[in-house]
C-alpha cells in the first residue's frame, strides 16, 4: 500500500538523502576509484543488501509501535533529525580521512565475494540509513489509509530502489573517473563538507517540522 498524496515529496526528499555522499557513497566510490567499475557495481549490490536488513529490522520491530503510539514517532523524528545533523558534522570533520580511501595502495586486489560481502556490512551499519527509515518515512504514512506497516515497509522497499540506483551511478561515475579523482583527493573531500552541509541542514529541518500529517 503506497500513500499516493505523499508520493512526490516522499521521492525528493528519499533522493537528496540518498544522494548525499555518506558511508555507502564515500564506500562505493573510493571502490570504484581503487578497484574499478565492477568493484563499485559489486559494492552496490552488497550495500543494498544491507540496507534491505535494516529495513526488515525496523517494518518489523518499529511499524506496529509507530501505528499507535504519536509519542514514539515524534521522540523518534527528533532523534533522527539530531543523529542526522551529527552525521553531517562527522562528514565535515572528517573529509581529510578520504584521502587514504582514494589510494589504490591502500586497497588491495580481493574477489568480487569479498567485495559485496564488505558491501553488505556497510549498508547494514549504516546509520544513515536507519534514521530515513526510523525518523523520515514514517512522516510519510497517511494515517487515513490504515496499515501503517505495510506503507512503511513499501515506502522502504521504494528507498531501496532509489539508493540502488542512485548508487549504481556514483559506482560507474567513479569507476570511470579513477585517475581524474585519483589526481587530487581533496575532490573526494569536499564532496563530503558539501554533503555534511546538506545533512545539517535536512536533520534540522526534520527536527523543527510539525507533527505527522
Amino acid at each position: 500500500m503506497l500513500p499516493r498524496a505523499h508520493l512526490i515529496p516522499f521521492l525528493i526528499t528519499v533522493y537528496v538523502l540518498i544522494l548525499i555522499p555518506g558511508p555507502s557513497v564515500v564506500f562505493t566510490v573510493s571502490r570504484g576509484v581503487a578497484l574499478g567499475r565492477r568493484a563499485a557495481l559489486a559494492t552496490v549490490l552488497g550495500n543494498t543488501s544491507g540496507l534491505m536488513l535494516q529495513l526488515l529490522v525496523v517494518v518489523a520491530g518499529l511499524g506496529a509501535i509507530l501505528s499507535k503510539s504519536e509519542t514514539i514517532f515524534l521522540v523518534m523524528k527528533l532523534l533522527g533529525g539530531a543523529y542526522l545533523m551529527l552525521l553531517g558534522i562527522r562528514s565535515i570533520r572528517d573529509r581529510r580521512k578520504l584521502a587514504h580511501l582514494l589510494s589504490p595502495a591502500a586497497v588491495p586486489a580481493r574477489s568480487l565475494r569479498t567485495t559485496v560481502r564488505e558491501g553488505f556490512l556497510v549498508g547494514a551499519t549504516n546509520p544513515k540509513g536507519l534514521v530515513i527509515f526510523t525518523a523520515v518515512l514514517p512522516t510519510f504514512i497517511d494515517r487515513a489509509q490504515g496499515h501503517a506497516t505495510l506503507q512503511l515497509a513499501t515506502l522502504g522497499l521504494i528507498c531501496g530502489l532509489v539508493a540502488a540506483v542512485s548508487d549504481s551511478s556514483w559506482a560507474v561515475a567513479s569507476g570511470s573517473a579513477r585517475a581524474w579523482l585519483g589526481r587530487s583527493p581533496k575532490r573526494l573531500e569536499w564532496m563530503s563538507a558539501g554533503g555534511g552541509v546538506t545533512m545539517i541542514a535536512l536533520g534540522a529541518g526534520l527536527v523543527i517540522t510539525g507533527r505527522r500529517r
